[in-house]
């Protein structure tokens, strides 16, 4: 096995770890809605989530470890992904924001302030800011 088959299958992990933590944020109420398949669909296909793998994880999300991102940085990191994701395919509605904020707590954003976080993040996103950009803002929100 090379070097670059253990990354490529270290990080296909991490995707799929990182997509049954979001799975187990829709499932806190104990259903998922038809906006939160639609959010999750394109979630796994963005995430290189094969049908297979789809299907096991939905059916079983809590055999996957939790992998909050433990640093402020990596949390916003993944942030700017989701948002970009929610931007790019269009989506508007109270529906789909519950979810946004959903997840953006499942990364360990405060459920206090969630909504204004959740809100400027996708006002930077649809400005086009680059990570760095986003990750600055983000920070200088709170001063």
């Amino acid at each position: 096995m090379s070097f670059s088959d253990l990354f490529d299958s270290g990080f296909k992990q991490r995707n799929a770890d990182h997509f049954a933590s979001i799975v187990r944020v829709a499932m806190d109420d104990g259903i998922i809605t038809e906006q939160e398949k639609a959010f999750l669909d394109r979630l796994a296909h963005n995430l290189d989530i094969n049908d297979s793998e789809y299907r096991t994880i939905l059916k079983d999300y809590q055999s996957h470890p939790i992998n909050p991102p433990t640093s402020y940085d990596r949390r916003l990191e993944r942030l700017y992904d989701l948002a970009r994701m929610v931007y790019v395919d269009h989506i508007k509605g109270d529906s789909e924001m519950i979810v946004l904020k959903k997840i953006a707590v499942g990364l360990g954003f405060s459920p206090d302030n969630v909504k204004y976080i959740v809100d400027k993040a996708l006002v930077l996103v649809s400005n086009g800011v680059d990570i760095d950009t986003f990750t600055e803002e983000m920070k200088n929100m709170n001063r």
